[in-house]
């Protein structure tokens, strides 16, 4: 086996939806309280019921020359096309020498919730549904084979959403996202059995739980003079709050088949996670009663039985998958966050797989993926012309070499000194940026 016999399907990537996703999706009843892109002093700015979204991007920063990762872009011009044009999207995965994404959405947060804060909820089920109508439809339907779907769901109702989960399925998806804390949302924790109707939805359907580090649970700054790559290093072990949290509860002793798959968060740590897992049910269980939840199980196994792991650039555990259940480890993009080594994929993953037997290669760069999200692009595109070696050969026309100046929020008092940046001034940047003259 070589690198450019790999298969690489990423559960997590992101979309940077393009102003008019909304116009061939909403109802007509609803086509003026649908969300709206508006321009700005050179910005593009998602306006919903008052709610303002200026950063369209976010952290889409993908092609750009290392010193600018932080120069948040304001517009659709500061960013590269592959972020929300589906056929410079596939032209990218191409270069990159990648089969399939998922891709977690971005003005609505990567939960969905931006939802929760809708005045007219009636409205807002149908503004949800016509977002998951365009990603599935128009999305994923423009490429069959590359994409996994994800919908998002109308969460102030938990009803709505077990509709919600039943469409989608019909259309062939079988991915929902969901919060990783949705309490911290405002909305029913994961141990009061408020969700149960949603979870039998979903292990019905063949639908697996996608909960995105940061889409309930905010990673703190330590502090606002902390160097910011303090908050960076640590922002994947945020998802450990939220996986002790589901895997204390109740939730996979009553739903055993349900799937909680981490986006974006690493699985180095896991190994030690599960040995204090253990630990604490161990010396603890006799006064906090937990065994009640476990189902006769240790945490570790319910964790390899139910929880699937992902990884963007993470040796040491990759040298530990004998702590991990490998049929539940996966490959991530993370494409186009500064995180994501695009489009050099293929040779990190390599260098730290070519070690491995190539079993377990094809397990955790595609098939564990392609089993557990219902995905099946060999049937489609042929298993020969899924390679990163085949793939690579189709976007030759494809300038991936990084560019400089391509724009974005550049306040006053730009923090680009040449002194290390803290956690205060970057979120000062953010705080004028969603300020409402921010883009004059």
């Amino acid at each position: 086996m070589t690198k450019d016999d790999l298969i690489l399907v990423s559960v997590d990537d992101h979309v940077v939806e393009p102003p008019t996703m909304f116009d061939r999706h909403i109802p007509a009843a609803y086509k003026d309280k649908a969300p709206k892109v508006v321009t700005e002093g050179g910005a593009d700015i998602w306006v919903y019921e008052g709610i303002r979204v200026p950063n369209i991007g976010l952290n889409a920063v993908v092609g750009r020359v290392p010193e600018e990762y932080g120069m948040e872009p304001l517009s659709f011009a500061h960013v590269r096309k592959g972020c929300y044009d589906v056929k410079a999207r596939i032209d990218d995965m191409n270069a990159n020498g990648q089969l399939g994404a998922l891709c977690f959405p971005t003005f609505t947060q990567f939960g969905g919730t931006l939802f929760l804060g809708a005045k007219d909820k009636t409205a807002a089920k149908a503004v949800v549904s016509a977002y998951n109508d365009w990603h599935i439809d128009e999305w994923c339907g423009a490429a069959p084979g590359r994409f996994i779907p994800l919908a998002t769901l109308p969460l102030w109702d938990v009803d709505a959403c077990v509709a919600e989960a039943q469409r989608v399925a019909k259309k062939g998806c079988h991915t929902l996202t969901f919060p990783d804390n949705p309490s911290t949302k405002g909305l029913p924790s994961i141990h009061t059995g408020y969700w149960d109707p949603l979870w039998k939805t979903m292990v019905d359907n063949g639908q697996v739980i996608s909960a995105h580090i940061g889409s309930g649970y905010q990673p703190p700054h330590a502090s606002s003079e902390s160097p910011i790559d303090a908050w960076i290093l640590t922002m994947p072990l945020a998802i450990a709050n939220a996986a002790g949290d589901w895997l204390f509860s109740s939730v996979f002793r009553k739903f055993p088949d349900l799937k909680l798959a981490l986006s974006e968060g690493g699985i180095g740590w896991i190994p030690y996670f599960l040995e204090r897992a253990d630990f604490t049910f161990k010396h603890h269980n006799a006064w906090t009663n937990s065994h009640k939840n476990m189902g006769g199980l240790l945490p570790s196994e319910i964790f390899k039985r139910n929880i699937i792991t992902c990884f963007i650039d993470d040796s040491f555990g990759l040298k530990n998958l004998d702590a991990l259940n490998e049929d539940l480890v996966t490959w991530e993009c993370d494409y186009p966050h500064s995180d994501s080594v695009w489009p050099n994929c293929p040779e990190r993953v390599w260098d730290q797989v070519k070690r491995l037997p190539v079993e377990s290669i094809n397990k955790i760069t595609h098939l564990n993926a392609m089993r557990e999200f219902s995905y099946d692009p060999f049937s489609v595109l042929g298993r020969e012309n899924c390679t990163v070696g085949a793939l690579r050969a189709l976007a030759q026309h494809v300038d991936t070499k990084p560019q400089a100046g391509l724009g974005g929020f550049n306040p006053a008092g730009d923090y680009r000194t040449g002194e290390p940046v803290t956690s205060g001034q970057v979120t000062r940047m953010f705080a004028a940026q969603l300020s409402p003259s921010s883009s004059a």
